[in-house]
């Protein structure tokens, strides 16, 4: 179908969509999800084809998980649906302000209308954002890329049946199956029926839809994300937070990118630590006084602290203090993820005050930055600008405001 059809049925759609009551639309995610399972055998046959094509590409492993689809990551994606369905509707909701001169002003939330999504790679964020932008009464244009390409049709096809038995328009759910940068150059000038646009991905990704687009855009996902071990941290509680936090899944934009490590105890801590993320394949890159105390591990450039490695890579650096640490995450951080382990109070308080990011951890694992995780369902992405959303996109961020004012005669003097 031509792009700009896709649009005009979105549109259409999406008009729909934002009078449905919210019991339509759960409904319409329980049969998605079940047209999920039983799809499950197609859609992992799908994914079989992605993943060879990967292999005969040369892509790293790391890139290849990032693909792939298995029984549990399908059980997954029915369960984020299933989730999302028992989630407040944040259509309708909002505030009645009562104004002096007998003026009753409500302020509620209302879904965007049109909702594009440019991803790259993981397969499950398709079903995500179907999920989500459908749940806040938006109509959702996918436009993923040609690593997954035979996995994303399989995934929308079962989608749009299932949306389809409960009554959703044709046009709520649509993919965009031509994989040419033409198509979403287009999908970025829709501005007449796409009325937010987000791209998830890799730098490259966001840097080129923001510059290109003419739609409104939501930054998310470069994950440039760090551990900082300070002077007075619990070394083993440490070295458990920075494995799962490099290793639990390096593809992903809250895995950790860098670990400082306070001087004070970083010829304790380095040697112990190190050598666990060396035995689960870590790649080390470290700065002068980490090869003094772990030698044998390559020098760290500057790119380095600055890289989204998405690998099972690591750069370490030694600090002198926490104003040193601070200063290197605001300098080279992407204003992700951040987390320091700490047992004294007031570092956690100044950590927590003066990093600049969208989520900002005190002796936990930088992976729980996803919607699942702080309880929102199937998220649209991770924002890392200032203005609407930031942080976990959840059902809200997928909604704007409209004032409704009445009155009885009143005039403005």
């Amino acid at each position: 179908m031509d792009i700009w059809e896709i649009g005009k049925r979105a549109k259409e759609a999406s008009r729909v969509l934002a009078e449905l009551s919210g019991d339509v639309k759960n409904r319409a995610l329980f049969e998605m999800a079940e047209s999920l399972s039983e799809a499950k055998r197609e859609i992992l046959s799908a994914n079989e084809k992605d993943i060879a094509a990967a292999r005969e590409k040369g892509m790293s492993q790391a890139l290849i998980d990032r693909l792939k689809l298995n029984e549990s990551r399908m059980l997954s994606m029915t369960r984020g649906l299933q989730a999302l369905a028992d989630l407040p509707d944040p259509v309708g909701q909002g505030e009645v302000i009562k104004r002096p001169n007998g003026l009753t002003i409500m302020r509620t939330h209302v879904p965007f209308g049109v909702i594009g999504i440019i991803y790259e790679a993981r397969p499950n964020v398709t079903s995500d954002a179907a999920g989500i932008c459908l749940k806040a009464g938006n109509s959702v244009i996918l436009r993923g890329g040609s690593e997954t390409i035979n996995s994303n049709k399989a995934i929308v096809s079962a989608l749009v049946l299932g949306a389809k038995k409960a009554g959703i328009p044709e046009g709520a759910i649509s993919l965009i199956e031509d994989i040419g940068h033409e198509s979403a150059m287009a999908l970025m000038k829709m501005r007449e029926y796409v009325d937010l646009l987000i791209p998830r991905g890799g730098a490259g990704l966001i840097k080129a839809v923001s510059a290109n687009s003419t739609v409104p855009v939501i930054e998310t996902g470069v994950g440039n994300c760090h551990v900082y071990v300070d002077e007075s941290a619990d070394l083993e509680m440490a070295k458990h937070i920075i494995i799962n936090a490099k290793t639990s899944r390096p593809s992903v934009c809250n895995a950790a990118e860098t670990l400082l490590v306070h001087k004070a105890v970083a010829g304790k801590f380095l040697p112990e630590a190190l050598n666990a993320l060396q035995q689960k394949g870590v790649e080390l890159r470290g700065c002068p006084e980490t090869c003094q105390i772990f030698p044998g591990i390559k020098p760290a450039s500057e790119e380095d602290w600055a890289e989204e490695y998405l690998d099972l890579i690591l750069a370490v650096k030694v600090v002198k203090n926490i104003d040193e640490a601070i200063e290197h995450i605001n300098r080279y951080g992407s204003s992700h993820s951040e987390a320091i382990v700490t047992k004294n109070y007031d570092s956690a308080n100044e950590f927590l005050s003066r990093v600049d990011a969208a989520c900002v951890y005190v002796n936990a694992s930088t992976r729980f930055t996803d919607g699942g995780e702080f309880g929102f369902g199937a998220e649209i992405g991770i924002s890392t600008q200032k203005l609407h959303a930031r942080g976990p996109m959840g059902l809200k961020e997928l909604t704007t405001v409209k004032y409704l004012i009445l009155g009885d005669g009143q005039i403005r003097e």
